[in-house]
């Protein structure tokens, strides 16, 4: 069976995007957050993302920016399978990404039941929408010691209670604290 990991950035207060989509706030400052992003990326899982978190990976990642700033999490990023979920995106050009229009949990529960390990990065509609068919097995959050006005929390529309298990906590040099919980 395989394993869906949701794997997000957090503000202290809990966003996951600042006001009009920002995430700029939410950066690896140090190499051992840069060390553990790369070491992530190797663990084969398939990405999945919403749109708009696709499109803003699509357009940084592939990029000679990002072959620079940071070569080991573009190279993961670049190499991995992804999926987007979305009704409206026409066409995927990211390399090795495919689109679903229709029956995101129909298609997660069929990947997992195939042994495929999953991770979510952003994409806050989806993990609400998984979260609430139960298809999420861990969830990795990335607390940024920073305190980020208006914004979006992670979660938000979710219409049951999802009760936790710590299983994992790491700090950072840099003041992050990586926060893994299981489902009860």
């Amino acid at each position: 069976m395989g394993r869906l990991i949701v794997y997000n950035f957090l503000s202290a207060n809990g966003n996951f995007k600042g006001k009009k989509e920002d995430v700029s706030w939410a950066k690896n400052d140090s190499p051992d957050e840069n060390e553990f992003a790369a070491e992530s990326l190797q663990s084969g899982n398939t990405l999945l993302f919403g749109r708009v978190t696709y499109e803003m990976m699509s357009s940084f990642w592939p990029t000679e920016a990002a072959r620079k700033s940071a070569p080991k999490i573009a190279e993961g990023m670049n190499k991995a399978e992804k999926i987007v979920f979305s009704r409206s995106l026409k066409k995927a050009d990211w390399n090795n990404t495919r689109i679903v229009k229709d029956n995101m949990a129909q298609e997660v529960k069929k990947l997992k039941d195939a042994g495929k390990n999953m991770t979510i990065l952003g994409s806050g509609s989806v993990i609400s929408q998984l979260a609430e068919k139960n298809l999420i097995d861990e969830y990795e959050l990335m607390i940024h010691p920073v305190i980020v006005g208006g914004g979006k929390q992670i979660l938000n529309d979710i219409s049951q209670n999802l009760e936790l298990k710590l299983v994992n906590a790491r700090t950072f040099k840099s003041g992050s604290v990586l926060l893994v919980y299981h489902p009860k």
